[in-house]
């Protein structure tokens, strides 16, 4: 794993809880996913169900957030290669060579992998960038959004985004701390109003007769449908554990962040806002599509629309003007979400490239900022090419979306089940946190990624094109992984399983914080 020797720069280890812990926040980002994601989510026909499906992704969440911070406690010398490093020190630390012998394989796997989540997600983001944007401009200059005009805000946004990452994570932690406050205050008068406008108005019909329908499940079928867009929502908690090298102290705040960021980000605020939003909605909001949750799903930006007439009437007429503002906090917040997924990616990248299982021009660190600038530029521009390529169709956006989703479970899967890899044996374990959490967290993240492909197959058209699309790419860059991999092993000799011998020439302790695994790191 990445390890510093002699005169090399090294990262700084300058954030306490709080810095930790905003980094993830902004990853998960309520402020900007309400507002992307609502119109998908209010399908008439399962959009009664869409509260209770935030509870159960949250829950699947809090169940992997889990996973990672037991793994994080365990191996705080991880430096930035969070779920890479964690695979290699799992299977290392077995006592059989016939068991640790795939630990190099399964490092590999897992940070490779790892990257159809961290390499597209921030492209994602770029592209609703574009499409906010766009949305803040044409409601002022109608004839903006061609294609031209679209794709250079995602590589200008891109670019910002790129700089304040290559300058290093004290700026994106100050920056981030900003964005979480914008968009949190934004998401409470939001909620507080939406209530409000409900209360003030008892003689319009609402979706959801009393706050106790918002919160409940209706009906089975639609609950599974919502659970499987709901649970997008909530990636990002693990974000915390690539900032290992840059903590004080890994082994207490790294835990802390995964669990504290998805606490706040999602089971206050996530709760707080999709009450909201469906505890106010009803038949007198309508469009060409129909009203109430019809309106909202053939609305570019349902939630614009509701701030727009919750403004009007208890703003005095500052409908458009509360709407622009709540738009801007989203920007914000899709700033952060950016940001932190970007800090995330690159930093796993520099560990693989710390390793040579990426080039080893990704392992280089920036001399005065101590940051992985070739990464940094890299992702930047991968980002501005998929969130341009995204933003110019619907298609578009849902093929790059399912590719980064695709890497998410996987991701998420694979880490639940390395953590039962890593406790199997440990005397004293917790039967909770290293068995029962874990292997549920496994168990619902596949499921969840089949229930995912399954639904966007079966419903045909645009949608099972799309999915099949995702799939080949992310087949097609497993397949170029392990076709890296063995080509590594013709040029150089590097053997894809460690021999007998390995952890003997190692001479290390796993887990003991001396941050190195693998012959290549020392």
């Amino acid at each position: 794993m990445a390890t510093e020797t002699g005169g090399e720069v090294r990262m700084q280890p300058t954030l306490g809880l709080t810095g930790v812990t905003i980094n993830a926040m902004a990853l998960i980002a309520p402020g900007a996913f309400l507002w992307t994601t609502y119109q998908i989510q209010a399908v008439p026909s399962s959009a009664m169900n869409m509260w209770f499906s935030v509870f159960i992704a949250t829950a699947i969440a809090m169940l992997t957030a889990i996973a990672y911070a037991t793994l994080a406690r365990r191996y705080p010398e991880a430096g930035p290669g969070s779920s890479y490093y964690f695979a290699e020190a799992a299977v290392l630390q077995q006592e059989e060579h016939r068991h640790f012998k795939f630990a190099r394989l399964s490092k590999f796997i897992v940070g490779w992998a790892s990257h159809l989540y961290y390499w597209v997600y921030p492209g994602v983001m770029v592209a609703f960038m574009g499409l906010v944007i766009t949305y803040i401009i044409q409601t002022f200059v109608p004839s903006f959004g061609a294609p031209w005009q679209e794709v250079l805000v995602c590589i200008v946004f891109a670019i910002i985004v790129g700089a304040i990452a290559y300058i290093g994570v004290t700026g994106a932690t100050l920056a981030n701390i900003i964005i979480n406050a914008i968009q949190i205050i934004a998401l409470v008068s939001f909620s507080i109003l939406a209530v409000v406008y409900r209360i003030q108005h008892p003689e319009l019909h609402y979706m959801h007769p009393n706050p106790l329908s918002v919160v409940l499940p209706h009906d089975l079928g639609g609950l599974i449908f919502q659970s499987t867009i709901a649970i997008l929502l909530v990636v990002g908690f693990e974000s915390a554990t690539a900032l290992a090298a840059e903590a004080k102290n890994p082994a207490r705040d790294i835990p802390r962040g995964v669990i504290l960021s998805l606490v706040i980000q999602a089971v206050i605020f996530y709760f707080l806002e999709y009450f909201a939003a469906n505890f106010v909605i009803n038949d007198a909001y309508k469009n060409a599509g129909g009203s109430g949750f019809a309106a909202a799903n053939s609305s570019v930006a349902p939630i614009g629309d509701l701030a727009r007439i919750i403004g009007d009437s208890l703003l005095g007429g500052n409908g458009l003007a509360y709407a622009m503002m709540l738009a801007a906090s989203v920007v914000v917040a899709l700033v952060g979400t950016s940001l932190s997924c970007l800090n995330t990616g690159v930093r796993v990248t520099y560990a693989m490239g710390k390793d040579t299982e990426l080039p080893v021009v990704f392992g280089f660190l920036h001399g005065r900022f101590r940051t992985p600038h070739v990464g940094v530029i890299v992702l930047t521009i991968i980002s501005a090419l998929v969130g341009s390529y995204g933003v110019l169709n619907v298609n578009n956006l849902t093929q790059v979306t399912l590719i980064s989703n695709i890497g998410t479970f996987l991701l998420y899967g694979m880490t639940c089940l390395i953590c039962l890899i890593a406790f199997r044996g440990v005397p004293g374990r917790s039967f909770f946190s290293t068995i029962l959490a874990p292997a549920l967290g496994a168990l619902m993240n596949i499921l969840m990624l089949v229930g995912v492909l399954y639904y966007a197959i079966t419903a045909g058209g645009a949608s099972q094109l799309n999915t099949i699309i995702a799939a080949l790419f992310a087949v097609a860059w497993l397949v170029i992984g392990f076709g890296y991999l063995y080509i590594r092993k013709l040029v150089t000799g590097t053997p894809i399983l460690y021999p007998e011998d390995h952890k003997e020439k190692l001479g290390l302790k796993i887990g003991s914080g001396s941050g190195v695994l693998s012959g290549e790191s020392s």
